[in-house]
């Protein structure tokens, strides 16, 4: 496994810092299947007769361990480099659906709960944050950009995963239609699902495996001068440890930010096909039918992907801390006219849901660029991972908030637009703790910095990996074999064809979510 060491990493010269993104949006696109969990939930059901909560516990567990993983593993991550990281995660998340399938033919629902939500979750947090963290040390000029690129790739994946999942499911149970509701897969075909999926997924995370690279020493993009970087007012040129960053409130508001702003947007996403039904109900029944529905359903998911990198990418332009701003101030004004005259307009409302998704996506994709800004590349890694746990507590808390308030009035199915004005305005109410949060952000003090010398500088100076480049000896990561070397021998080739694959599934994600989106207006 030497071709894994952290100096057979480090890139040679003539590397094409744009082999990073497909490397990034290989992993990302394989991870974002966790947001595809729905197609197949019913048929677990089925399989396993258990309730709706024994197996949404299986999503539960996952996310839960994403947090976990994230937050526990990023100072590892961070020491061993990426390439190492996103092996283990690519082991960890086919694995972990190998063992799900196990765990179907077998009739063992706990081994599901091991094989995707713990196994499998560990595999989503380690490849969420190892390749985000390399994307900024490669793009100091564009960090936005980049990091936008690759979480826009979670969103993705869950779209690629869908369709996908389905097919993979008639193919197994020709019985079995994904378009008509109550139909359910046999055990065999979720066994032929889980086990494609996983040998699926390690195949094409393995491409991010074979292509990323870590920028040498003194590294920097060409035209970019790190003295202009300097003299904006939140971008910091000095280095703070994963240790530090607790210590800092900096730390705490922008958990505090990334926390409201998702919390506000599961408001929307986990209600979305009944929360249209239900607010343009006519005369006791739904004035949107359930094809409609899913249409609408498949615009907010466009707009969620879309705004991960519209959205970041537009924060190097106008600064990260104003782009929070736009998320947590027009968020609320959003959420308030949605509850007041939402209902009134089936333009306004869908407007105003995909706009409130489109900062729900952008939260992601920002926060890793705004944690650059305040602490430096050296521990990023490790600090987004613990960012991360604001995820985990709005995975939670925005389900909870929502279902209590529409519990209490009434039935699913009889709902009308009142029953959600009071939900929607706490939601107001959060994402302007958020906004007031991020007004409070300000640089962080120099005593939590590193000593001068420590992770400073761009690219691998501004890690652990400034040492292995130096003791590399010159050319190693391209003669190190298959995996260290291989990979990138013919770089134009393989600039070519990581870009055709992962365009090629992103291309397949959005003709299929307009297909559903185009329900909307003709359903």
């Amino acid at each position: 496994m030497r071709a894994l060491d952290r100096e057979r990493s480090v890139a040679s010269r003539g590397y094409s810092r744009w082999l990073v993104p497909p490397a990034a949006l290989a992993v990302h696109l394989s991870i974002g299947q966790a947001y595809a969990t729905s197609v197949y939930k019913n048929s677990l059901i089925a399989h396993f007769d258990t309730s709706q909560t024994g197996v949404g516990l299986i999503f539960s567990v996952a996310i839960v361990m994403l947090g976990l993983s994230a937050a526990l593993f990023g100072p590892w991550v961070e020491r061993v480099g990426p390439r190492t990281t996103m092996f283990v995660s690519a082991v960890c998340w086919g694995s972990g659906f190998l063992v799900s399938a196990l765990g179907v033919a077998a009739g063992q629902l706990w081994l599901v709960y091991l094989g995707y939500g713990v196994i499998g979750g560990i595999g989503l947090g380690l490849g969420y944050i190892s390749p985000v963290s390399t994307l900024i040390k490669w793009f100091p000029d564009r960090p936005g950009l980049a990091t936008g690129m690759a979480i826009m790739g979670f969103g993705g994946g869950a779209l690629v995963a869908t369709p996908v999942s389905g097919r993979l499911l008639s193919f197994f149970d020709p019985a079995y239609d994904p378009g008509t509701a109550g139909s359910v897969a046999s055990g065999g075909a979720l066994v032929g699902m889980f086990a494609v999926l996983g040998l699926g997924y390690f195949a094409l995370m393995m491409m991010g495996v074979l292509l990323i690279r870590v920028p040498p020493r003194g590294w920097t993009p060409e035209g970019f001068d790190p003295a202009r970087t300097a003299t904006a007012p939140m971008v910091t040129t000095a280095s703070v440890s994963a240790a530090n960053a607790l210590r800092t409130p900096q730390f705490w508001l922008l958990w505090t930010v990334l926390f409201t702003n998702v919390t506000a947007g599961i408001g929307i996403l986990e209600h979305a096909s009944p929360l249209i039904q239900d607010f343009f109900r006519d005369g006791g029944g739904a004035a949107v039918t359930a094809v409609a529905a899913g249409g609408f359903v498949g615009m907010l998911s466009l707009f969620n992907m879309a705004g991960r990198f519209v959205w970041s990418s537009t924060s190097d332009i106008i600064g990260r801390k104003p782009t929070y701003m736009v998320y947590l101030g027009a968020g609320a004004v959003l959420y308030a006219l949605m509850a007041t005259v939402g209902g009134t307009s089936m333009l306004l409302f869908v407007v105003t849901a995909c706009l409130i998704l489109s900062f729900y996506g952008g939260g992601f994709a920002t926060a890793p660029a705004y944690l650059r800004d305040l602490f430096g590349t050296y521990q990023v890694g490790a600090i987004h991972g613990r960012l991360l746990t604001a995820w985990s507590a709005a995975g939670v808390a925005g389900p909870l908030i929502v279902n209590a308030f529409l519990d209490a009035e009434g039935e699913p199915g009889t709902l009308t637009q009142s029953a959600y004005q009071a939900p929607l305005l706490t939601m107001v109410a959060l994402l302007v703790v958020g906004f007031v949060a991020n007004l409070l952000i300000r640089p962080v003090a120099k005593r939590f910095h590193e000593p001068e010398g420590v992770g400073t500088g761009s690219g691998a100076a501004a890690s652990d990996d400034a040492d292995a480049a130096d003791d590399a000896p010159e050319g190693t990561s391209d003669t190190a074999g298959p995996v260290g070397g291989g990979a990138v021998r013919g770089r134009g080739t393989w600039l070519v064809v990581s870009w055709a694959v992962v365009s090629a599934l992103l291309l397949y994600a959005l003709v299929r979510v307009l297909s559903t989106a185009a329900q909307l207006f003709t359903g």
